[in-house]
């Protein structure tokens, strides 16, 4: 990106002024080779999004983003639905409610050592993983729209997880307002059987262990410990998220010819938050949230009975699940009074501060968990949300390290079986059923994610915790 089109505000913040159509200013958070590395379609659609309908205060760019489908990956914007605000199924991407649940081992590095091999192994097996994955969950069209309305609560319900686990998910666990009647057959019918899978691209189980600690009073409380072991579990709605996205963007961009929207890109196809369109948008998102709730607690699950087996000492408490591709309502401050915003986080992370009223008793003084995915090579990082970070993007954060180069050009790069093989001599073992999908996934084709972390933190949209060093990858 040419950084002469952009004010420096200081080292981790560039604005672009409104003008041309642009109702707010574009706001970015990183460094200057971080921006500098950014593609300049990231400055064309964080500027786009500032031209839609009833958006409020900015539209944002955290430290991880890149180009995506109308807002960019790693995109943040707010919309007032008594400002004629919108609702952007672009804004939320097709893997509505992708995140990571990470959950505590108690166990240590040496311990997970004695047998990796044979962890490797058995959650290959248990976790079903890549293009097209099936699990042994069979859903008929009443338990289908069950598990639509109760996302990890229908889960634990039908055996999977424990009732500690709800605190420590977003929304207890279950999204209200889902309408399950309003997400099609057809995208039913591709979810029928992918319950209790990661799917492909970049999702990943990994056992990780905790390399460094930032902030050892919040480190404490969060249960992480250097040399401790943890389980990242990093995936989303699968088909059925992929299905909704796909038919509502259809539908939007016929709602924004009729009610007269003018789209700087056809992909930011939206419609009123208070119209037909976009109300049934949301009750069959809401749904498509759920559905990833109840997949991830689902995975944490089998997971947990792998783990009893090799390590019957291990509890396997849930940390925090956190979404990152969604659209929820919540209570902001613009100028000064509260308002009931939607909020738009497509690739980035609610980074809740201390006191919040949503987070459980436990977390409340210290900050939401703010789980950040990075490579399979690299590291992955636990952050707090801050005070200050309401104040900067509306209580947001980066996802991950984003890509810097496209699944293509890190196909004609890598060889899968050569990363795993270069993986496995730095102790990290690679499972996967597909050596194209190791290669699109290398970590060479990603950003710096230490630097995406420290941006973050430097920026106060969240602050830094521990690091966290895969040991185990389990891949699509």
């Amino acid at each position: 990106m040419d950084l002469a089109k952009l004010d420096r505000v200081s080292a981790f913040e560039w604005h672009i002024a409104p003008r041309a159509g642009m109702h707010v200013p574009a706001v970015i958070y990183a460094d200057e080779d971080l921006v500098g590395d950014m593609d300049d379609k990231v400055y064309e659609q964080v500027t786009n999004v500032a031209r839609l309908p009833g958006i409020v205060t900015a539209s944002y760019a955290m430290p991880d983003a890149h180009w995506g489908y109308g807002f960019p990956i790693g995109g943040v914007a707010a919309f007032d639905p008594a400002g004629g605000g919108v609702i952007s199924a672009g804004g939320v991407g097709f893997d509505i409610s992708c995140g990571v649940r990470t959950m505590l081992t108690g166990l240590t590095r040496t311990e997970i050592e004695a047998h990796k091999v044979e962890l490797a192994d058995a959650l290959f097996a248990k976790v079903p993983a890549g293009v097209g994955s099936t699990g042994r969950i069979r859903l008929d069209p009443e338990q289908m729209d069950a598990m639509l309305a109760g996302g990890a609560r229908w889960a634990l319900s039908h055996g999977y997880g424990e009732p500690a686990d709800l605190e420590r998910i977003e929304e207890g666990g279950a999204m209200q307002g889902a309408r399950p009647e309003l997400v099609s057959p057809k995208a039913k019918t591709r979810q029928r059987d992918e319950m209790g899978t990661l799917g492909s691209g970049n999702h990943y189980l990994e056992v990780q262990e905790v390399a460094a600690v930032y902030d050892a009073d919040t480190a404490a409380i969060f249960g992480l410990s250097l040399g401790g072991v943890v389980v990242s579990i990093h995936c989303g709605s699968r088909g059925l998220g992929h299905q909704i996205g796909t038919e509502y963007l259809r539908d939007m961009a016929i709602a924004a010819d009729r009610e007269g929207i003018s789209l700087p890109d056809r992909e930011l196809a939206c419609a009123p938050i208070n119209s037909p369109v976009g109300q049934r948008y949301l009750g069959a998102m809401r749904a498509g949230i759920n559905c990833a709730l109840a997949n991830r607690q689902i995975i944490g699950h089998l997971t947990r009975e792998v783990f009893a087996t090799l390590f019957p000492q291990a509890r396997l408490e849930l940390l925090f699940d956190v979404s990152h591709n969604t659209c929820k309502v919540e209570r902001h401050k613009v100028d000064g009074e509260p308002r009931d915003l939607y909020i738009h986080r497509k690739g980035a992370t609610r980074a809740f501060g201390p006191g919040h009223s949503d987070l459980p008793d436990a977390l409340r003084p210290f900050g939401q968990p703010v789980l950040i995915g990075g490579s399979m090579g690299t590291g992955s990082y636990v952050l707090a949300g801050t005070a200050a970070s309401e104040a900067r993007a509306f209580s947001s954060a980066c996802h991950g390290a984003g890509r810097r180069m496209s699944r293509h050009q890190a196909l004609k790069t890598w060889r899968g079986r050569q990363v795993v093989d270069d993986l496995a001599e730095r102790g990290i073992l690679v499972r996967s059923k597909s050596a194209r999908g190791v290669a699109e996934e290398a970590p060479g084709a990603y950003k710096d994610v230490a630097a995406v972390v420290d941006a973050s933190d430097a920026a106060g949209l969240a602050r830094k915790v521990a690091k966290l060093i895969p040991l185990v990858c389990i891949k699509g």
